[in-house]
């Protein structure tokens, strides 16, 4: 197939708005390449046009027809959301998209505007494609209103964001990176959404107009269970940033799920419960658990946030925050089948051919608890468990959610809570680690989907920059690399490294695709090597870029934290502790040391660092933002091998009293802190201090006194006080 064409006409069906985003892309895509882009009826396709054409067709029968059309002998497809691609190589060429439904005609069509992008039209093959895992998501902890605040609002991004959300120019950029990405699942998760959503007519006082933020300052002393995310003195500072009606609001997310489904994504509201932010106080309702009137409010609620919204995909609930362990009537499981399930039955009693795919997540709660209160739910019901714990950058295969797997009845499926506690600041990039992470999740027989996010930041706009775009960007399009990675290889995982390679050459046409992809691995190594052998469960416990934890739990983690840290289950990795008692100096094992560790972060810091040096940003803002977090993850890598060593030696001190270990772990600390103060120059180059939800305040330059304590620490040891 020649690339010298200088026309493409696209011929698709017209009623399909999945389709038309994918001819826009391919229209995009080609304007940028000077080609012209004519859309046609999939019927007037004929041997006669002139030009490149490319069929998309959005249906199996459709699909049959097309092939019957072009003489192709193929299995049409089947499965939702897959589709095949045919080069016809005839004069003019023809691409044929052969799609089971039209969010595969969507995905072919945004392959081929790909391949235009990155020039690789000529080069397309055959090939059928069809999700590896069938829903791929987006965890958000939506941020919607000081008075009905999500799990995360006790930070400076959510602040921030509390008028983003509410603005429909953020929501189609924000969509229409999805789809590209191809993720096809939102979940939107709010402590109490219902008052800044829905009209409830038996509780007409609850719902509230405008969008209101709170003047009053936010800190780390907030509940880390959402109990008091709404203070006095928060009600008493507020402001007006969004002047709407909730009419105004209703038809707003009617809208927002209007054109997620335009792209193929589904939209979710989770809730953790029992929260009644913004309802307190009105008609009886309270937190309280034995609350027959919170029960009744609850179950109007998700009534009408059924009925209100008719593309909402269903709902997720947790046995969580705000409830009590009780065996009575009010039990967690009672409770919120009248609350839940009870306003599911009541909905479909008005509306019976509607579906609420139900999401209970495994957590705060047991297995059979569930199965006894819900067996008589009326459509798709699925649980929910946190794979990674907090932390999706640590081990590709955690071990966690394998006992839930094993209970799990044989017609249930588990969605995967995939958390990002890990990596706020950077882009990242590895597709080996995700290609890992992806095939090492169960098989469809019992994986429903996964939805990968945050609780301590908020994935929205970003405020961190301190060189901002106006408007600021999303962080879906600042990490644009990191989050195409996760949504293209879950769809596919066969994807290789030369198409991502491709993709980069593409947006950094004057660098070296090759330098700068393998510099981006390299960096991108170095966290979950961290978190792998530094292991804490929780986000409150631990946050890698700034070796902090909450200051009611830790703080930062010195070099004694690190000497008592444990390594995550089954990474294969010793501690400082099991490799200094249990393994003197020359005993084999299979396992990984602390010092290998530290040697892997150094080598992995040194490549990024090597490679990131061989190129030369010149008047590239985003490659240059790219290198320096190349950089900075570089220098954090080169600071926590230096820890390790030092908390081995140290150790080996408290052990022996040998006064060369002391030294040894001195002069060790002191890299540390040169490697500290080398990050926190990066870091601060590109990013500001902010308040984080789980971590409370972050600020990397004044942290370095904290690492310079370190020094403290091992040089007034004497032997026999650890």
């Amino acid at each position: 197939m020649s690339q010298a064409h200088q026309r493409i006409t696209v011929f698709c069906s017209d009623d399909h708005p999945q389709v038309d985003f994918a001819f826009a892309e391919i229209e995009r895509a080609a304007i940028g390449k000077g080609i012209s882009c004519t859309r046609k009826s999939l019927q007037l396709l004929t041997a006669s046009d002139t030009g490149l054409c490319v069929a998309l067709a959005t249906s199996i029968d459709e699909s049959e027809r097309l092939a019957t059309a072009l003489e192709l002998d193929l299995v049409v497809p089947t499965v939702p959301q897959s589709y095949a691609l045919r080069i016809v190589r005839t004069e003019p060429p023809t691409i044929a998209v052969l799609a089971a439904d039209a969010i595969g005609a969507m995905y072919g069509g945004l392959d081929v505007a790909e391949s235009i992008d990155i020039g690789e039209l000529a080069d397309s093959a055959d090939g059928d494609f069809e999700p590896h895992i069938l829903r791929r998501g987006i965890k958000f902890n939506i941020p919607l209103d000081a008075r009905t605040p999500s799990y995360s609002d006790a930070s400076d991004s959510a602040q921030h964001n509390i008028p983003e959300v509410w603005r429909m120019d953020f929501w189609h950029d924000y969509l229409d990176e999805l789809a590209r990405c191809r993720f096809n699942v939102l979940s939107l998760w709010s402590l109490h959404p219902f008052p800044s959503m829905v009209k409830v007519p038996e509780y007409p006082d609850v719902a509230l107009n405008d969008v209101m933020r709170t003047r009053a300052k936010f800190d780390d002393t907030f509940s880390l269970c959402g109990h008091d995310m709404v203070r006095p003195e928060t009600l008493d500072a507020l402001e007006t940033v969004v002047k709407i009606t909730i009419d105004e609001k209703i038809d707003f997310w009617r809208k927002v799920m209007q054109y997620a489904h335009d792209r193929g994504i589904e939209v979710y509201v989770f809730t953790w419960n029992i929260f009644t932010f913004g309802a307190d106080g009105h008609y009886g309702i309270t937190h309280e658990q034995d609350n027959a009137q919170t029960i009744a409010y609850f179950r109007a609620s998700v009534r009408e946030m059924i009925l209100t919204y008719p593309l909402l995909a269903g709902l997720g609930i947790t046995a969580g925050e705000r409830m009590d362990d009780r065996d009575d009537a009010f039990s967690k499981e009672k409770w919120l089948w009248e609350a839940y399930g009870q306003g599911v039955v009541d909905a479909q009693r008005i509306q019976p051919d509607r579906q609420v795919r139900m999401i209970h997540r495994y957590h705060q709660t047991a297995l059979s608890s569930i199965l006894d209160e819900w067996n008589g739910y009326p459509g798709p019901f699925d649980l929910s468990f946190k794979y990674a714990i907090a932390h999706m950058y640590s081990e590709p295969a955690p071990p966690f959610a394998r006992q839930a797997l094993s209970e799990l009845p044989r017609h249930m499926r588990m969605w995967m809570t995939v958390r990002n506690d890990d990596i706020y600041s950077f882009r990242w990039g590895d597709p080996d680690f995700v290609r890992s992470f992806v095939l090492a999740l169960p098989g469809q027989d019992q994986l429903a989907g996964y939805y990968m996010g945050p609780d301590g930041y908020t994935w929205g706009r970003e405020f961190l920059s301190t060189q901002p775009e106006s408007p600021r960007q999303l962080v879906v399009h600042k990490q644009w690399y990191t989050f195409m990675l996760w949504g293209r290889l879950s769809y596919n995982p066969n994807l290789d490294d030369t198409h991502f390679t491709r993709v980069l050459a593409a947006r950094f046409v004057r660098t070296d695709p090759a330098v700068l992809f393998n510099a981006l691995r390299e960096a991108s190594r170095i966290i979950p090597l961290v978190n792998r052998f530094h292991w804490e469960a929780l986000d409150f416990q631990w946050f890698p870029e700034a070796c902090i934890s909450r200051d009611s739990y830790k703080g930062f983690h010195t070099i004694d934290h690190f000497i008592n840290g444990k390594t995550m289950p089954e990474s294969n990795l010793l501690s400082v502790k099991e490799h200094v008692t249990a393994m003197p100096d020359g005993a084999a094992t299979q396992k990984i040391t602390p010092p290998q560790v530290a040697q892997k972060l150094r080598d992995h810091a040194a490549a990024a660092r090597t490679l990131a040096a061989k190129l030369t940003p010149g008047g590239d803002t985003e490659l240059r933002q790219t290198l320096g977090d190349i950089v900075a993850m570089a220098h954090l890598g080169d600071y926590y091998a230096a820890k390790i060593d030092a908390a081995v030696s140290l150790h080996r001190f408290d052990q022996t009293g040998e006064a060369t270990h002391q030294q040894t772990t001195i002069n060790a600390l002191q890299r540390a802190l040169e490697h500290w103060q080398d990050y926190a120059a990066a870091y601060s180059a590109q990013y500001i201090p902010q308040l984080l939800t789980r971590v409370g305040y972050v600020d990397i330059t004044a942290l370095t006194d904290k690492v310079r304590e370190d020094i403290d620490i091992a040089r007034n040891r004497t032997h026999n006080t650890h």
